[in-house]
């Protein structure tokens, strides 16, 4: 790994090594070399995070409960500022979204999704670089330890960030390609709202409620106050998503966002790891 890139676009191909881009970003890299419609963006690598800090150090404060100090050390780590700002140059300063990508994270055993820190509409190199390192110290917050100590292990410091160009969502939300909670493989849930999908994922807002059979055809629907998508988006969901099952080989829990130009855009994709 000495000679490990510190930044990658998803379409070069080590960026599908998750051991480098981590869950978030290797998906974000296949999704991109399989031809989908993905926006563009790049990762630094957890072998820059490893060349940023002295991680044997990082993992006895670690091993010792000891958070602060691990932060600190952590908030003092340099960046690859010049890899990172000739490669966000390629995005034309456009507002991004910047995401941590923990390499042991999007399992099919275990999820670390929401347990690090997600920045949007981020914009200007030393912006970026601030939330490079936001998402660096969020790997080490007393939930994200907690959840590895349950989940993973301690000794696993490899994290990548994802920087993505952000869409300017008209509809967005989440998309199981089976129903995590009737454990129905044959059935797919749409959940949508109006602007960005984070609303829905936090939970910041109600969305519409949609769930289908695998032709797309809608067997169920819940409307908070205007139908939100079309039956014609529906199908189009529900086919996007078992390609993207297919691909993967197991069912998937995917973020999506319709532009205003009604273009539709696969924002993540992890597995399901509730069935």
């Amino acid at each position: 790994m000495n000679a490990a890139p510190f930044v990658l676009t998803f379409n070069d191909e080590r960026c599908t090594w998750p051991e480098l881009a981590g869950g978030k970003g290797a998906s974000l890299a296949r999704m991109t070399r399989a031809g989908l419609t993905v926006p563009p963006g790049l990762v630094i690598t957890s072998a820059a995070f490893a060349a940023a800090v002295d991680i044997e150090t990082l993992r006895a404060h670690v091993r010792a409960g000891d958070m602060i100090a691990a932060r600190d050390l952590v908030r003092a780590a340099p960046h690859p500022r010049e890899e990172i700002g000739e490669r966000y140059a390629t995005l034309a300063d456009a507002p991004v979204a910047i995401r941590s990508s923990a390499c042991a994270e999007d399992a099919v055993a275990a999820s670390y999704a929401g347990q690090q820190e997600t920045f949007l509409n981020v914009v200007g190199l030393e912006r970026v670089l601030a939330a490079v390192t936001h998402c660096w110290l969020s790997f080490f917050s007393d939930r994200a330890v907690f959840y590895r100590r349950e989940k993973g292990s301690l000794d696993d410091l490899a994290m990548a960030v994802v920087v993505q160009r952000m869409v300017d969502a008209r509809t967005s939300g989440v998309m199981f390609t089976a129903d995590p909670v009737h454990d129905r493989r044959d059935r797919v849930v749409v959940e949508a709202a109006r602007g960005l999908g984070e609303r829905v994922v936090s939970g910041e807002v109600t969305p519409d409620y949609y769930r289908m059979d695998r032709s797309g055809k809608v067997k169920q629907r819940r409307v908070v106050d205007e139908q939100v998508l079309t039956d014609a988006q529906l199908a189009d969901l529900t086919r996007l998503g078992l390609h993207l099952a297919h691909l993967y080989g197991c069912p998937q829990d995917i973020e999506w966002a319709f532009d205003d130009a009604q273009r539709l855009y696969l924002l993540q994709a992890r597995p399901v790891t509730t069935m």
